[in-house]
């Protein structure tokens, strides 16, 4: 098990459904990335924007992206994840993957929907939730409606690491720093949460917010930044595991299961 592991997120402008375009961009946002970092994230969508554009813009599973991505993870001896999408099986998918350094992945579709932006007319939504061992780690990789949904984020495995990936616009970005930190406090774990800038092609305004929490909510990067840049951090699991042992409040959680 690896005490820390190290984390660089890319909060980025997106080139609006420019596949192309938004690779090129961030292969050299991971080029600046050191070789310490374990783990790159990068937004929802990363490809396109937040597109509906689902007929034009989707690829298969084992396409350009994903192909991009496994280079790159190898590249930099990095798992990388974000979500892109795809189509399969006459579906589409808003689908995060989770591609480790040796080209292997895993993937989870965005389970909820946005329906104010008719995201659930367009996408099939998941059914699963994705628990990731990596590095000693268990990490709960989510898509950016998902905060909305604490039941669906609760810790009853005792994850270590909680991601969002999102495309969360500048009018709501209060709820966005509120719910991140929260989930951090309620499940006792680090959470991550990556968001874009810039105006996409529907005119929506995002101005980033990414940041970082420890379990105690306690802030491991810069706040408040909405012009595009990389943050690197380190989490510490014995940290993590010490306060969990002294506090106790996973103990207490509610036992339940989630019905379909």
């Amino acid at each position: 098990m690896d005490e820390k592991l190290n984390i660089a997120f890319i909060q980025a402008d997106l080139e609006w459904e420019n596949a192309e375009a938004n690779r090129n961009l961030f292969s050299k946002e991971i080029e600046n990335v050191t070789d310490e970092v374990d783990l790159i994230i990068l937004p929802e969508m990363f490809t396109t924007g937040f597109s509906m554009n689902a007929e034009e813009l989707a690829e298969e599973t084992e396409a350009e992206t994903l192909t991009w991505m496994r280079a790159h993870a190898r590249e930099k001896s990095a798992a990388i994840t974000g979500s892109v999408i795809i189509t399969e099986n006459g579906n589409y998918y808003n689908r995060l993957f989770f591609v480790f350094p040796d080209g292997s992945y895993k993937l989870y579709d965005k389970r909820h929907t946005f329906t104010l932006a008719k995201e659930d007319l367009t996408y099939t939504a998941g059914k699963e939730r994705l628990i990731v061992e990596y590095k000693g780690w268990k990490i709960c990789p989510l898509v950016c409606y998902d905060l909305r949904f604490p039941v669906w984020a609760r810790n009853t495995v005792d994850y270590d690491l909680l991601i969002y990936v999102a495309n969360w616009p500048e009018k709501r970005v209060n709820a966005w720093d509120a719910l991140l930190k929260a989930r951090a406090i309620e499940n006792m774990s680090y959470c991550v949460g990556l968001n874009r800038t810039g105006v996409d092609g529907d005119g929506y305004v995002y101005n980033g917010h990414s940041a970082a929490y420890d379990m105690l909510g306690k802030e491991l990067t810069p706040l408040d930044r909405a012009e595009p840049f990389i943050a690197e951090f380190s989490i510490d699991k014995k940290e993590l595991l010490e306060t969990r042992k002294k506090l106790k409040f996973l103990q207490d959680r509610d036992k339940f299961s989630l019905d379909e």
